[in-house]
């Protein structure tokens, strides 16, 4: 028996992940951050709390909007207003909801903490942690994960990796959990309604990019843009400007204001560099070491074999097998071994 902190999200994983060590016989606490005083951040927090009712473990809510507004929001808005496609979730996971778990953990003495992600913690023989791959695929929730470091990992629990969504909304009916039909988030948590130029525009404390030009590859002016934050490497849709043929965004320029438009097949690219690497089942092999590897570009993205050449000051080169479609500054470049463990994790600078 260990006494456990689980993040509730206020969904229905958390809950089953709870309720799935409450019946293992562990003393459960439920944890839940606040990260704001938004409305629908506010009922996240009351579901959370009715679970934890219902489980009969005590709750508790960790106000954190300052430490989150530094950490997630403003490098998302200033990320949007430098070109590039952040995923706030991956920094959130290591600086905000991991940290503070643990100090909630340390707080209440207990051994570990636990979430509803979809992935496994293990312990590999070189006595390092990784996350691996959940057993179903298409919920597999690795790619968040990739930044967590060693102690963090030594202290988390994933009750959720072996399972289906299926199988969690059939635990969480027969457990009598008030959350069991609850629709799954699609969002980030702070743009519920999914506009994020509106957000980054009505949120920033800097002046946001102006309209531009619209240029194809050879510098040639296309048509005017609505400003760089309302665009992403590989868009296609509400560009608003007709060109006879499809158009998507290959690559946006802040200095000089311009979004690139290219045709589908300009958007595959058999290189890319990254920055800011997190190494987790590997430890830093250092420059010049190269690693095969298989590398996810995006959420999304299945994967694909990849020679990964480690150049030293926290930069890699990676190259693939196959080109890859719209890989994307800003967002993480993953790198899994073939038994699906994480590797280590990265940040795309450019393709």
């Amino acid at each position: 028996m260990s006494k456990i902190i689980v993040g509730m999200s206020g969904g229905v994983d958390s809950a089953v992940a709870a309720y799935l060590l409450g019946l293992a016989g562990h003393k459960v606490y439920g944890v839940t951050l606040r990260t704001s005083t938004d409305k629908n951040r506010c009922c996240e927090i009351d579901d959370a709390r009715r679970v934890c009712d219902q489980l009969g473990i005590p709750f508790y809510a960790v106000n954190c909007a300052a430490q989150f507004r530094e950490s997630v929001i403003d490098p998302f808005i200033n990320d949007y207003i430098s070109g590039k496609t952040p995923n706030p979730c991956i920094g959130c996971n290591r600086e905000i909801k991991w940290s503070l778990l643990m100090e909630s953990m340390s707080l209440v003495g207990a051994d570990y903490i636990a979430t509803g992600h979809y992935a496994e913690v293990v312990r590999l023989q070189s006595g390092r942690y990784t996350v691996k791959k959940a057993a179903h695929a298409s919920k597999d929730q690795t790619y968040m994960l990739c930044t967590l470091s060693q102690e963090q990992l030594a202290h988390t629990i994933m009750p959720l990796g072996r399972l289906s969504k299926d199988e969690v909304r059939e635990l969480a009916k027969k457990a009598g959990l008030s959350v069991a039909e609850k629709k799954d988030s699609q969002e980030i948590c702070f743009v519920p309604d999914g506009d994020y130029a509106g957000f980054v525009d009505f949120n920033s404390e800097r002046p946001v990019p102006p309209p531009g030009d619209f240029v194809d590859e050879h510098g040639n002016v296309l048509g005017r843009h609505k400003g760089i934050i309302n665009y992403t490497v590989g868009q296609r849709k509400g560009l608003g400007v007709a060109l006879g043929k499809p158009a998507y965004v290959k690559s946006i320029d802040p200095d000089k204001n311009e979004v690139v438009l290219c045709e589908d097949e300009a958007l595959y690219g058999s290189e890319i560099l990254c920055s800011d690497l997190y190494f987790m089942g590997m430890e830093d092999p250092g420059a010049g070491a190269v690693v095969n590897a298989d590398v996810k570009i995006r959420y999304r993205h299945s994967g694909e074999a990849a020679r990964v050449e480690f150049i030293g000051d926290g930069t890699a080169r990676i190259v693939f097998d196959k080109p890859v479609r719209a890989a994307t500054p800003g967002q993480a470049a993953v790198m899994y071994d073939s038994d699906g463990c994480v590797l280590a994790g990265a940040t795309i600078i450019r393709s």
